[in-house]
């Protein structure tokens, strides 16, 4: 985690460190790599001597030539291993600490950052890309090396055991490689780029597609879901070929170009062994070089490839690590190490809060002034885009207001730790999210401690899901409490998904508890009997209760009410109903349709 904190704090991230974490890593491999090359190298030529000693009669030491073959052998099969170990190794350490850097930096990042992004996106970053990175800080090392090592080595074997003026006829050709290579390599980082970006797309169609499934068969939207799938799919397809078209050129030409070398090697080498320059031995020895340049010609083009490819795929790493969160903690380290001493009471100071967010242009609220004691219960009735979830986001710091527009316990919010804030408020949203796991554990979400290492926590949760009215619910599943809920909670009903988080809430016990229309899908004995549980156990702390229903509001000390973003009346149940206003006028209207329902 150090070097994911030093590097994010530069404009620019960088792989240097994690490369430096296995810097003896790298070293080891590429000695070991460097011992096989050279070990490779005198196979060809203890191969040339046995056959000039056959073919001259003066074989004396053969046995010593094929033991020098056998030791060859056995350190290339060795070593291979070796290097694998090292810089294969290194790679998917590499990976997996930088799989994990990202993660933990995508979780600072604030909601304004994943309200402009698509998951299918984030998740290509977490498969394609990082396997683009680790490829290029494993196998392209290797080859990298191989493209320049082996073929210097080749090359300086083939000059002294053999003949310069063969080598140079010999490797001409090849120097087309290295110039061809570079100009392939800028063309690939371009379509790579492309097709990384189109396999994204098709990631996020899939992922938007099956958490969305249950609302396209209900509106028999399957296949133009399977069109739209289908362009992805095409476009993903269209965008890889144009990458491997490029490399189905480069591929054949440095065969073409070794096969000329090996060409020139036979007329002009046959023609010096008529001559009697060189032996059959050295001959023989010489083509084998030449196979050996084979694998480092490949490797010049796969070693470009996989940079070219890892290029693309770090710089779109590059761009999440360089994203900075909107929401830091203001407060200095002191402050920060004693937050196990920091509580908050409950009393929240809202004092002329303008609020617009980052990227629009009208203020959601606007010169909003209320004050909760520590211990009381505010109710918020607003229409639909009234500012009433805004509201609940200031006070959770996922947006920042003007600095002293919301105190909390008389000191400005920013000034208090992130972490304290998430530990002393508890929220329940309108999307209710649960987890794949078990009821219980989802429950258990917000503490710190875990079912298995405190029996005595299913207790509490139980407690907490009775005072959620979600307890007799749960019990009629057949794993009751361990029951898995499936993505998003698919399995349980709207009301059980509300009541489960209300207990996740409520288990928490915090100083702060946020209800955002959080009892809209349960029934009004459900909600009463909640209700009174809420003024039993939440005795001296403070709730915020923010509904579209009257009776989720009357039993609050306060109820606010919010008309396009303007806090426009005031005061009790009571106050509020002989003020005659809008809320007069609501608690009217669901009283009539309430008698309705009653009568049908």
């Amino acid at each position: 985690m150090t070097d994911r904190n030093n590097t994010t704090k530069q404009n620019s991230f960088s792989l240097a460190p994690y490369l430096l974490q296995y810097k003896w890593h790298y070293a080891a491999g590429i000695a070991v790599l460097l011992l096989v090359d050279l070990a490779s190298l005198y196979i060809p030529q203890f191969t040339g001597e046995i056959i000039d000693g056959l073919t001259d009669g003066t074989l004396t030491d053969a046995g010593a030539l094929l033991a020098g073959i056998f030791a060859a052998g056995l350190t290339m099969t060795l070593g291979r291993f070796g290097w694998r170990f090292f810089i294969v190794g290194a790679s998917r350490g590499i990976e997996y600490r930088l799989r994990n850097d990202m993660f933990a930096h995508l979780e600072t990042l604030s909601a304004r950052y994943y309200n402009s992004r698509k998951t299918g996106d984030l998740m290509a970053h977490f498969t394609n890309d990082l396997q683009a990175v680790r490829q290029a800080c494993g196998m392209a090392v290797i080859t990298a090396f191989d493209a320049v090592i082996m073929t210097l080595m080749v090359l300086v074997k083939m000059i002294l055991y053999v003949s310069f003026r063969l080598t140079v006829f010999a490797f001409i050709p090849l120097t087309l490689v290295a110039v061809s290579c570079y100009f392939f390599g800028i063309e690939s980082k371009k379509r790579h780029l492309k097709r990384q970006q189109a396999f994204s797309d098709l990631s996020d169609k899939v992922q938007e597609s099956f958490a969305g499934i249950r609302v396209l068969k209900a509106f028999v939207q399957e296949e133009k879901d399977l069109a739209s799938f289908d362009r992805a799919s095409r476009n993903s397809m269209e965008k890889t070929l144009s990458a491997v078209k490029l490399w189905a050129v480069v591929n054949p030409f440095l065969d073409a170009v070794t096969g000329v070398s090996l060409l020139l090697t036979l007329v002009f080498g046959g023609r010096m062994v008529l001559d009697g320059q060189i032996s059959i031995g050295q001959f023989v020895a010489f083509n084998s070089y030449i196979g050996m340049l084979v694998w480092p010609m490949i490797a010049c083009g796969d070693s470009i490839n996989a940079f070219t490819q890892a290029a693309a795929a770090f710089r779109r790493i590059a761009m999440i690590f360089q994203e900075k969160p909107d929401i830091i903690d203001l407060c200095p380290a002191p402050a920060q190490e004693g937050e196990a001493g920091m509580r908050l009471t409950g009393g929240i100071d809202i004092k002329d809060l303008t609020f617009t967010y980052p990227d629009g242009i009208t203020p959601v609220l606007s010169h909003v002034s209320l004050r909760v004691e520590p211990g009381e219960m505010l109710g918020i009735l607003a229409r639909t885009g009234s500012g009433k979830s805004t509201l609940a986001d200031l006070l959770l710091r996922v947006y920042d207001c003007e600095k002293g527009a919301i105190l909390l316990d008389g000191a400005p919010i920013d000034e208090y730790p992130l972490a304290v804030l998430h530990r002393d408020i508890a929220y329940v949203p309108q999307d209710n999210f649960l987890f794949s796991d078990t009821l219980e554990e989802n429950i258990a979400f917000g503490l710190e401690e875990r079912i298995a290492d405190h029996p005595d926590l299913r207790e509490r949760i139980v407690q907490a899901a009775k005072d959620a009215c979600i307890h007799d619910n749960i019990m009629e599943f057949p794993e009751g409490y361990r029951t898995l809920v499936g993505e998003r909670g698919v399995t349980l009903s709207g009301g059980q998904k509300q009541r489960s988080a209300i207990a996740r809430a409520l288990l928490k016990d915090a100083a702060v508890l946020i209800l955002d229309d959080s009892l809209s899908a349960v029934d009004t004995d459900t909600e009463e009997q909640i209700l009174n549980n809420l003024l039993r156990i939440r005795k001296g702390k403070t709730t915020i209760l923010i509904a579209h229903r009257i009776s989720t509001l009357q039993q609050a000390d306060h109820i606010a009410v919010l008309e396009e973003g303007k806090l426009t009346e005031y005061g009790t149940h009571r106050e509020l109903l002989e003020a005659g206003g809008f809320y007069a006028r609501i608690c009217e209207k669901q009283r009539l349709e309430q008698e309705l329902a009653d009568a049908d």
